[in-house]
């Protein structure tokens, strides 16, 4: 469900470089969406903290109580654990920065564009890195935490406020499917993506690193959906969903495809080594 497009800004400032490093993937995957980048950024485990600005009511995660919370609307999608940096140089937003800097550091980003308006579900981005440049400008690293969805719009200006319900993964009810196995599948065919890859775009070859770096399924199956960078609308399908498994199952869907067609793109650079 999007918000009202009538209610809602234009999306504001846009990040500086891709929310994480893109690394190993090759030109051929820009034809191929939605998988365009995978990276090796470590997750760690997201802090049980909730307090926000403004004197906004406060509760931790999980808790049913209501929680009010400024909400950033951008063209792309965070994940808990990923790491987004970004200026800030509209005017609403360097005021919001003021009055975060001042308080908690906490604000929402939710997926917004032209086409399909903003969406309801995003998540929590907490300040771990600021400069305050000469024109009153903003430099500021992000890391994401908390999922939420938002309930109702309390404020419209000079920026967006809302009132939001936590979302936390439930337990999958697929009783045949083991989350640790499917995370273990979708490192596989991650690792199989990057040689394959690494192949077409002539580099040599080397061992691919442990891209899990023993995360639990949850979070790794949120770094996978990070990776998806060029891709907006399927990482935030991605992010809404509240089952580890089926999250774990559509990106294993989209790595095999992606793996499929790279594959027919290395067969046929074989037949035609000068295509």
């Amino acid at each position: 469900m999007a918000l009202h497009h009538h209610l809602l800004p234009t999306p504001p400032s846009l990040p500086l470089k891709p929310s994480l490093n893109p690394n190993h993937l090759t030109s051929a995957l820009k034809f191929l969406p939605p998988l365009l980048s995978l990276t090796q950024t470590r997750f760690r485990r997201r802090r049980n903290r909730a307090c926000f600005s403004e004197k906004h009511h406060t509760a931790s995660p999980g808790s049913n109580d209501v929680v009010e919370l400024p909400l950033f609307p951008l063209p792309l999608v965070l994940f808990p654990g990923a790491i987004l940096p970004l200026q800030i140089f509209e005017f609403r937003y360097r005021i919001m920065m003021h009055t975060l800097l001042q308080t908690d550091l906490r604000f929402g980003v939710i997926y917004s564009d032209t086409v399909s308006g903003t969406t309801d579900v995003g998540c929590v981005g907490e300040i771990v890195k600021h400069e305050k440049l000469a024109d009153d400008r903003f430099f500021i690293i992000c890391k994401g935490q908390e999922r939420f969805r938002v309930t109702k719009l309390v404020r419209t200006k000079p920026y967006l406020v809302a009132e939001i319900t936590w979302l936390e993964d439930r337990p999958s009810g697929d009783v045949e499917e083991d989350a640790e196995e499917l995370a273990n599948e979708v490192e596989t065919n991650m690792k199989d993506v990057i040689r394959l890859s690494n192949r077409l775009n002539g580099k040599p070859e080397k061992e691919v690193p442990d891209l899990r770096r023993n995360m639990f399924p949850t979070p790794f199956s949120f770094f996978v959906g990070s990776t998806f960078e060029g891709a907006p609308r399927e990482q935030q399908a991605l992010l809404e969903l509240e089952d580890t498994v089926l999250r774990l199952k559509r990106e294993k869907e989209t790595l095999r495809n992606t793996l499929n067609y790279l594959t027919a793109a290395s067969a046929v650079k074989d037949v035609f080594p000068s295509s």
